[in-house]
């Protein structure tokens, strides 16, 4: 057996997420799909840095999955990009050692967020960038933004669902990217709970909107309570950009 580590893509409009469910369409069931039959019917497990939620899109995940098949790197990814769907790509493959893990060996992660501020509706962008067509005071936001950098309890910036007890994480960067209509929020961190990100973002957008002030982060970082944070910004905004190993 050899193990293999992919960075793969995918829009994840039309799928329930990334991780296999017992209904709905997800990506880990597509990949583990095809995967086994290039196996001939041999079951292929895949596992990868972490999950996606719905909707979630991701330009840099990685995965990786064991196989007995002696095939050049290369001819890997011409091989599974032609069996599957064309919301997901095949970016790179490569042989590693079979000490490496996805997700255990991974030391941090860029998550974008792409807003579209245009006050048109653009049917183009409707899927991959939340429309938010409200004046942003965007200085506000890259101020509060400042709060969260380093190594704090994030209790409060995590889905209340969440069954990890440790959520203490540290952001190295948050950075906001403008590009005509859109504004593209950046953050690099050694690791991210579930929906933090998003209500990262949407704590964000409140500050910007003039409903928090900046300096109100400090406060709800010491609450460690969910509800003392904004909103969960919606899933279609979400990318997963890179994994740092």
């Amino acid at each position: 057996m050899q193990r293999y580590k992919a960075i793969i893509a995918y829009d994840g409009t039309g799928f329930n997420g990334y991780q296999v469910q017992p209904k709905g369409r997800t990506v880990q069931g597509v990949l583990e799909s095809v995967l086994t039959k290039m196996h001939k019917g041999i079951e292929v497990k895949v596992s990868a840095s972490g999950r996606t939620d719905a909707g979630v899109h991701a330009k840099g995940q990685v995965i990786h999955f064991d196989s007995p098949l002696s095939i050049p790197e290369e001819k890997w990814v011409i091989a599974l990009n032609s069996l599957l769907p064309e919301e997901i790509s095949i970016l790179s493959v490569e042989r590693v050692l079979d000490s490496f893990h996805a997700r255990f060996a991974a030391m941090g992660k860029e998550y974008r967020y792409q807003l579209n501020l245009s006050s048109e509706r653009d049917p183009f962008l409707r899927n991959w960038a939340y429309q938010y067509p409200y004046r942003l005071k965007v200085e506000d936001m890259e101020k509060a933004s400042r709060y969260f950098l380093g190594t704090h309890d994030f209790t409060s910036f995590c889905s209340a669902k969440s069954e990890v007890e440790d959520k203490i994480r540290t952001i190295e960067s948050i950075e906001f990217i403008q590009d005509k209509k859109l504004l593209t929020l950046r953050f690099v961190g050694n690791g991210f709970l579930y929906n933090m990100v998003r209500i990262l973002v949407g704590t964000l957008l409140e500050v910007g909107a003039g409903d928090r002030r900046p300096e109100e982060i400090l406060e709800i970082l010491e609450k460690k309570d969910r509800g003392y944070a904004g909103k969960t910004a919606p899933a279609h905004g979400l990318y997963l950009w890179k994994v740092y190993y």
